[in-house]
Formats: C-alpha cells, structure tokens, sequence
C-alpha cells in the first residue's frame, strides 16, 4: 500500500493542487480509452481474414478518425485552459510575503508588518535528531497562516531560482532583477516541504523550503513576538 501511494501524488493542501489532480485524472481516463480504442482495433486488424471494401474506402471512415481525435482533444483542453485561468488568477490578498533566493538558502520578508525578516537555512547535520528530515530541514520557517488568501513574491539577488512545493502546486522561477508573483491558499494545518528546482549551483540541492500551515489566531501571536 504504501509503495502504491508513493507513486501518486502529493495529497493536495491547496485548491489548485486538488483541480490539478482532478485534472490528472480526467485525462489519464481518456487516455486509457483511447489506448483500448486503438489496441481493440490493431487485434482486430491482425487477427481479421477478410477484407471489407466498403469499410477501407468509403469517406465515412475518414471522417470518424478525423473528428473522434479532435473531440478528445477538446476535453482535455478545456479543463486544462480552465486550471491554467485559475493558477494565474490573483484575488485579493489578505497577507503578502517576499521570498528571496540566495546562493544557496531563502529569506522570507512579511511586507504588511514591520521589522519581520529572517533568513531560512538547511539544519547542519550535526544538529539533525529523530524529528528532523535530512536534507529538507531548516532552521527558520516559513509561517502562514491557514485558509487565508496570501500572495508570495518571489525573487533572486545572484542566479535564477526556484521557488517550489509540491502540495501546494507552486513552483515559480525567482529571476534577478524580476518579481514575480503567485496566489496562495492553504486548507490544513502542518509542514509542507520543497526544494529549489533550478539547478543554481553546487549547493543546488542543499536549498529546502518549508512552510508551516497555523491558525490565524496562532500566527498573530507569532507576528507579534517580533
């Protein structure tokens, strides 16, 4: 079982992610029929002794193989457009958060408080103990808080990164010079990990991101211990 689901997804934490699976799944059922659809008509070709002239030059069978793709395609790309609408859209934020990228660890900056910085760094293996995730750890999290409608900016100061997690569905390029932007809602509490996925240097994979997921009630009281 727990290799089964080790081959899935991420369980979603996010709106997006939880259209984005749907999505996934939608078409993994049209492309199961059409797999079938085209292996039941290879046997038949193969295992078949006769011949039907009607069926191999009339023009009724070109049109069916023309439109049948052409309605597939149309299911896909509907939703697909639909999720890609919806991983752009912006509503309006209640909290916005800057991320920068640096060789190789992340600084997060709480633009609608004052004084609230920190940078976030791997732990140091020597400070890893049975509650700790090599290699995924850090020192600082990044806190949020849940069910509320955020905006993270992301940037660099040296090469292009990448900002990315999994669960949420998230993953933006953090470009010097650039800000770029992303929405972000979050439905249940916890630790969500990820990594920059750029190949920024040596340390590339040496980056971890973590964000934790807490009540509003609590992250006020953690914004107000600065």
């Amino acid at each position: 079982m727990t290799t089964w689901m080790n081959m899935n997804f991420q369980d979603a934490t996010s709106p997006i992610m939880e259209q984005m699976i749907f999505f996934h799944d939608h078409t993994m059922i049209i492309l199961i029929l059409i797999m079938t659809s085209i292996l039941y008509l290879m046997s038949s070709m193969l295992m078949n002794k006769f011949i039907n002239k009607n069926l191999l030059n009339q023009q009724n069978i070109e049109i069916i193989w023309t439109i049948s793709p052409t309605l597939m395609l149309i299911f896909i790309a509907i939703p697909s457009i639909h999720l890609l609408y919806l991983t752009d859209e912006m509503n309006s934020p209640i909290l916005t958060i800057k991320a920068m990228g640096h060789q190789w660890y992340w600084s997060y900056e709480y633009t609608d408080f004052k004084n609230i910085e920190f940078e976030s760094y791997m732990i140091n293996k020597n400070d890893i103990n049975l509650n700790s995730f090599r290699l995924m750890d850090v020192d600082n999290n990044m806190i949020v808080p849940m069910k509320t409608q955020m905006r993270i900016l992301v940037s660099s100061t040296d090469v292009i990164h990448s900002w990315t997690i999994p669960t949420f569905g998230k993953k933006i390029d953090a470009i010097p010079g650039r800000l770029n932007q992303i929405s972000l809602m979050i439905n249940r509490p916890g630790m969500f990990f990820g990594q920059c996925s750029e190949i920024c240097g040596a340390n590339h994979s040496f980056m971890p991101i973590v964000v934790e997921s807490i009540p509003m009630n609590f992250f006020l009281k953690w914004i107000n211990s600065f």
